[in-house]
């Protein structure tokens, strides 16, 4: 996950997020229709980070920010065979740690919280990954966004994680515009509908990072090209897009 706040922040994730025409956000009925296509296109979304464990999950989040999911999946991909639960991890010893996750950003700082996390782990929880937000709030290097990315990805929690991708496309489109990624946040777990709330951080998350992106978003291919407000996008590949709605107004707006 890249160019994220820090854990916690309640800060913007970028300057200048392009954002949809002042006081134009999409209607209940839209945000069904939204979230139905992009169910269409992925039934099951999931992390792109690979993982097989809670704990392997909960270490690859604490090491994806301010990086990649890919230069992430690099370096577990070589750690975890060697260390992957708390016991392993402390033994390893945060030296040797540094050596397999040296490339990816500030290495250094994200090997100590490692640590620190595998001993409060075993000291608090027996080796297992909490099932709270306060519990996982309360490891090093653990915020609210990771607590989140957790909660809904290794125990199917419906809570949403925003980060730069998902900031950008509800500010965007309309979906959820806030300044700040708490604000984005609370309007999502408002707005999203019950039936979508489970897997929307991780269709708007990848339809940030493949089309809605920052600097050359793929209009041309989006498939909520005519529900998205942004008043600066690009032309459909058809000159609009081939969906249209087929959710019931009165079904939606009594959600």
């Amino acid at each position: 996950m890249t160019n994220k706040p820090a854990h916690g922040s309640t800060g913007s994730p970028r300057t200048g997020v392009p954002r949809a025409a002042r006081g134009s956000k999409l209607r209940p009925v839209e945000i069904i229709e939204l979230f139905e296509r992009l169910r269409t296109l992925n039934p099951a979304p999931t992390t792109e980070l690979a993982y097989a464990t809670p704990f392997e999950l909960l270490v690859a989040v604490v090491l994806s920010a301010q990086a990649t999911d890919v230069g992430v999946n690099k370096a577990t991909r070589k750690l975890y065979p060697v260390a992957n639960t708390p016991a392993a991890i402390l033994a390893l010893g945060e030296d040797a740690l540094k050596g397999y996750i040296s490339t990816i950003g500030l290495f250094n700082a994200k090997a100590a919280n490692v640590i620190a996390l595998c001993r409060l782990l075993l000291e608090r929880h027996g080796g297992e990954v909490p099932r709270t937000r306060e519990a996982l709030e309360a490891l090093p290097g653990v915020g609210r966004k990771t607590a989140n990315v957790v909660l809904n990805t290794a125990f199917g929690e419906p809570t949403i994680a925003v980060d730069t991708h998902i900031f950008r496309v509800s500010n965007r489109t309309g979906l959820a515009p806030g300044k700040d990624v708490r604000t984005v946040e609370d309007k999502l777990v408002r707005l999203v509908p019950h039936d979508f709330k489970r897997d929307a951080h991780h269709w708007l998350i990848l339809h940030g990072r493949y089309t809605c992106k920052a600097r050359k978003p793929d209009c041309a291919h989006c498939v909520i090209h005519d529900l998205c407000r942004w008043p600066e996008k690009a032309p459909a590949i058809d000159g609009d897009s081939a969906w249209r709605p087929h959710v019931d107004k009165k079904t939606a707006l009594s959600q």
